[in-house]
């Protein structure tokens, strides 16, 4: 149950990303073998400081709106369902946790000119004799970094709304983007039309600071204050347009029915069946009337809404608290869910009658599980972030291969003895954010990752996240 951020302050902006010879003197000590530094296992020597290798990525930014946030969404947008050509322009809908109530907006922002680079898996100019590549193709490989626009600079538009309280939680709508419904710390559910907003930054190629968006004291279109307490867990049905479900830390879930396009029928009698705080809620991907919810008690139910206020299966998830759930969209019957404990699980929901429905499990992360995200394009990947500030990714369709690992080896004169305990599904880990809280996948551009901590936002493209869709569109 880690939500909240510690003592919230504005960030500051700064390079993840610290280019080799910056700061340092790396060009008078001698070259040194590589090593695979794992998080949580190794410990940093007094002035030793991990460097970022911008190699791993196809794009790699960092970006901060002012305060942190706890929550936001990626908005789809009208660019292109499949994007693979760079640079990129993202929408979002955040909120902040500020240092005092009356600080907190929501920020509704776009963010273009996202530069990077197609990289290859394997490098092409390996060294024969096995010494060290980078050593004599750093000077080329910047080189070619400016010229591909690596280095290129993302133009950050933002609109600020204001917004009661903190936001504990915010999500828009898959069939309408502009409207978005907000937890705030004050016990109330909003909903919003940010239409005009989203209108404007279309419209505007002008980069705003962060202190220098005006603050509209625009209403919501509703403000529900049904619930006995604050909350964190709500979704949107992907199926029915404005269908949403709204869970608190009093154990109880309000179900929303639209009435018109800014008009809800909200069910003042909950669904309960936790004897703890409502969590997380994810509707299914193919059932327009069920949804799945976690606590507190370490549960997952599954609700069907015709069946009454009663949970159709309850299971016992983790000896935890359960954080996060994530319902697969591309294999409907698979739910993942992630604990305060670290570990996260995959159940196959076909196996519930049979008694025990996990089908993996894996105890990699050390702290609380903070987000968990299946992949839109690829049904057996999915992205894990946690408060050990890791941003994992794992493929559940891999296994060890002793000779394919070889071979690699061989072809790249790769000096690592990888550790041999690290499961084979984990395909990337991600470092540098600070107090993790949330990811997303955007489903329009494959491979891209937007993740949001204490200091600020990142949008990461792994150069290992392989997918099905065509590398070139044209």
């Amino acid at each position: 149950m880690v939500r909240s951020l510690k003592n919230p302050k504005k960030a500051k902006r700064k390079n993840k990303v610290s280019k080799k010879g910056e700061g340092s003197s790396s060009d008078a000590m001698p070259s040194m073998p590589a090593k695979v530094w794992q998080p949580g296992v190794d410990k940093l020597e007094e002035g030793e400081e991990l460097q970022c290798d911008p190699s791993a990525y196809n794009s790699l930014h960092a970006i901060n709106i002012g305060w942190p946030c706890l929550s936001f969404d990626v908005l789809r947008d009208s660019l292109g369902l499949v994007r693979t050509e760079f640079p990129h322009t993202v929408y979002c809908v955040s909120g902040t946790q500020a240092e005092k109530a009356s600080w907190n907006s929501i920020g509704i922002f776009k963010l273009s000119n996202i530069s990077g680079k197609r990289r290859d898996l394997v490098p092409k100019n390996a060294n024969t004799d096995g010494s060290d590549m980078e050593s004599d193709s750093s000077d080329s490989d910047d080189d070619d970094e400016e010229k591909d626009g690596i280095s290129g600079t993302p133009v950050l538009q933002l609109r600020k709304v204001f917004h009661e309280g903190c936001v504990n939680r915010i999500r828009a709508m898959p069939q309408n983007p502009h409207i978005c419904a907000s937890w705030a710390d004050t016990g109330h559910v909003q909903v919003w039309d940010f239409s005009s907003h989203l209108s404007a930054l279309a419209e505007s190629d002008t980069e705003v600071s962060r202190g220098g968006s005006a603050l509209s004291n625009q209403p919501p279109l509703v403000k529900f204050g049904g619930h006995k307490d604050e909350g964190y867990a709500i979704d949107w049905s992907p199926l029915v347009a404005g269908r949403l479900v709204s869970g608190d830390c009093k154990n109880n879930i309000h179900l929303w029915e639209p009435a018109s396009g800014s008009t809800w029928n909200i069910d003042s009698n909950p669904f309960v069946g936790h004897t703890d705080s409502v969590e997380d809620l994810q509707w299914s991907p193919t059932e327009p009337f069920v949804f799945a919810s976690c606590s507190v008690d370490g549960n997952i139910a599954i609700w069907d809404s015709r069946l009454g206020k009663s949970p159709a299966a309850s299971i016992k998830a983790h000896k935890a608290d359960v954080n996060v759930i994530t319902w697969n969209r591309l294999a409907s019957c698979m739910l993942a869910s992630g604990s305060d404990d670290g570990t996260f699980s995959i159940r196959d929901l076909r196996l519930l009658k049979e008694g025990d429905a996990v089908v993996a499990h894996f105890e990699y992360h050390k702290h609380p599980i903070t987000s968990i995200e299946w992949s839109p394009h690829e049904a057996s990947t999915l992205a894990v972030s946690s408060a050990d500030n890791q941003l994992t990714i794992w493929d559940l369709s891999l296994e060890r291969d002793e000779e394919e690992e070889s071979e690699f080896k061989a072809k790249t004169k790769e000096q690592v003895n990888a550790p041999s305990d690290l499961p084979p599904q984990l395909l990337f880990v991600h470092q540098g954010q600070k107090d993790l809280k949330e990811l997303h996948w955007h489903s329009q551009i494959p491979g891209m990752i937007i993740s949001t901590a204490a200091d600020g936002f990142n949008v990461l493209m792994p150069s290992n996240i392989e997918t099905a869709l065509p590398a070139n569109e044209g």
